[in-house]
């Protein structure tokens, strides 16, 4: 039988719910703001989307409360575990802005990623994704071949270091689909550092969810959360354009484990 939740309700794992926004670290988070759009870097624990468990749990929650605002318009959500830019417009206009961009793919948006293995080339991955029947988990995808039911998908993984049996790679997806760089990383045998899901056994997911995080799994998975973060956002036009700076736990991996400067 297949587990009925969802990828973000494992925020309300028994163990590890996660904390709340805190009203000045919000303003951290902060990378552009204007009269339109509010550029933010959100942190690898935090849901999009608004939850069951008040305002302050989830990003368009938070933004909305501390900014004194009617509506917020997400542009591009991320996973609750993924880290870095997220566009929230002010209004209804500067949100269908940024969506509409993105749907005909008049933005540069780039991620970075920690990969399990050393990728020494580019990696160019099209195909077709679609549910995995064989997972216990509902919303978990897979690659598969072209039907009524499944969707086209195209990531180009770029290596910029590699060492110790990791790499950090630029990725950039030419779709946008459900999980889409995390299958895709899993299919060419470079998983994501973190991943629960789409990496050693799927039971790490399904026990996070059960009863949260489980301090021996850091071991073999590296990092508590998938090491996947949004690097940059931009109109290819021209127009503007953002940054997210790494997160700590991001950052400290690259330094710990690859021996990276940590001014990356």
């Amino acid at each position: 039988m297949k587990a009925s939740f969802s990828e973000d309700e494992s925020k309300d794992a028994k163990k590890d719910s996660a904390p709340l926004v805190d009203p000045d670290e919000l303003e951290d988070w902060v990378i552009h703001q204007d009269d339109s759009i509010i550029a933010l870097n959100k942190p690898g624990w935090l849901v999009c989307h608004p939850s069951k468990n008040g305002p302050w749990s989830s990003l368009v929650g938070a933004v909305r409360v501390h900014f004194g605002l009617d509506q917020v318009y997400l542009a591009g959500r991320l996973d609750r575990e993924t880290s870095g830019l997220v566009l929230i417009g002010k209004d209804e206009t500067a949100g269908r802005k940024w969506q509409k961009a993105l749907e005909e793919k008049r933005v540069r948006r780039s991620y970075w990623a920690i990969l399990v293995g050393e990728l020494k080339e580019e990696m160019h991955v099209e195909g077709f994704l679609g549910k995995d029947p064989h997972s216990e988990v509902f919303v978990k995808q897979r690659v598969t071949v072209k039907s009524n039911k499944s969707k086209r998908a195209q990531t180009s993984f770029l290596p910029l270091h590699s060492a110790n049996g990791h790499t950090l790679c630029a990725i950039v997806t030419g779709t946008g689909r459900k999980h889409q760089i995390r299958v895709h990383a899993q299919s060419i045998g470079y998983p994501l550092v973190g991943e629960k899901l789409y990496g050693l056994d799927e039971r790490y997911y399904l026990d996070f969810c059960r009863a949260g995080w489980n301090e021996d799994w850091l071991e073999r998975l590296g990092m508590r959360r998938q090491a996947l973060h949004s690097r940059t956002f931009g109109f290819s036009d021209g127009g503007p354009s953002f940054v997210a700076p790494l997160a700590k736990d991001f950052l400290s991996f690259l330094v710990d484990a690859l021996g990276m400067d940590p001014s990356v």
